[in-house]
């Protein structure tokens, strides 16, 4: 959990400070401890490989530490001001989020709880856990408006996925105190199950292609790379990804991958195409498609000669059948 905001002022006040003085501010900050909710129970929410350390305390608030919210949507650790005030949360910060939070909301962000810790009894920084879902459904709002830039694709994609895994064991967790079964059920069954569903969503957004891939196209056709920061691939990228991958992988996919992803209103397709590939064959093929062709990419001095080597080891196919793809 988050520790107590000390800065390195009060540490060099402290000091300066007589024995009588210090023993009055220890006194006082006894009395303020005294005055917080306590910590009863401690545990760690998991998330795949995400690690959010929570608690229950004895006014019945549920917390989440501060840090493993940020790390749950791939930020650093937030800091404090010069006065010790909380920031607003790095993945809420950005100018592009800002205006789709609510005042009340965006109060108590800023305002984590402090409490005392079981041990060793120092005080404590968390967030509301009901906060999460509000937070999540902002910014899948602010991405619905087109607001987020590309280069903040994943913390949307961070909350769809842990909204709608709360959903989930939400419902599960009703159920079970519905009809008593949450008496039976192992201790971690909810987290188990959470665990389970976000590694399922998040294989939709593991990265398949590897940065050579795109490194190496640029060096072949003499283009800067990478692009400028939030600038996209230009469009040709995916023409070129389309002839070099998708129409070599087996006769009729790349037609059929066209036909079945829908495009949104500015004609971009709504969906990569590679989630539409089976996980038992169209995936596999496709990562060992990829490893030839960047190995000849890096073989290769030029584009056409890049080519050439292509079109000998990995030919274009005719239209005749969709095995790799996923049913429409």
């Amino acid at each position: 959990m988050e520790k107590s905001i000390h800065s390195l002022g009060g540490k060099a006040r402290a000091k300066s400070m007589t024995s009588a003085a210090r023993s009055l501010q220890a006194s006082k900050a006894a009395r303020a401890r005294y005055s917080y909710p306590k910590e009863v129970h401690t545990g760690v929410l998991t998330i795949g490989d995400i690690l959010i350390p929570c608690a229950v305390l004895d006014n019945d608030l549920r917390v989440l530490s501060i840090r493993g919210v940020t790390r749950a949507f791939g930020g650093r650790t937030q800091g404090t001001s010069k006065t010790g005030a909380r920031k607003v949360p790095p993945f809420l910060a950005s100018e592009a989020i800002k205006p789709f939070i609510p005042n009340d909301l965006l109060a108590r962000v800023t305002s984590p709880t402090e409490y005392v810790q079981l041990a060793p009894g120092r005080t404590a920084l968390g967030f509301d856990a009901t906060l999460l879902p509000d937070v999540c459904r902002i910014i899948m709002e602010a991405n619905r408006a087109s607001a987020l830039r590309t280069n903040q694709q994943h913390l949307a994609i961070a909350a769809e996925t842990l909204l709608a895994g709360m959903a989930t064991v939400g419902i599960i967790a009703l159920v079970d105190e519905a009809t008593g079964y949450q008496d039976f059920r192992a201790k971690d069954a909810l987290a188990v199950i959470l665990e389970r569903f976000i590694a399922k969503e998040l294989r939709r957004w593991v990265k398949t292609f590897p940065d050579d891939f795109y490194r190496e196209m640029f060096r072949l056709k003499e283009w800067e790379y990478p692009p400028d920061k939030g600038v996209k691939y230009p469009w040709v990228v995916g023409k070129l990804t389309n002839d070099i991958v998708y129409s070599r992988l087996a006769p009729g996919v790349l037609d059929e991958l066209r036909r079945l992803t829908p495009r949104n209103e500015k004609g971009g397709t709504k969906h990569r195409y590679h989630q539409r590939l089976t996980a038992d064959i169209g995936h596999p093929k496709l990562r060992e498609h990829l490893g030839g062709v960047v190995f000849a990419m890096k073989l290769s001095q030029t584009w056409d000669e890049f080519q050439q080597k292509l079109d000998t080891v990995a030919p274009r196919f005719g239209k005749n059948y969709t095995l790799l793809l996923e049913g429409g």
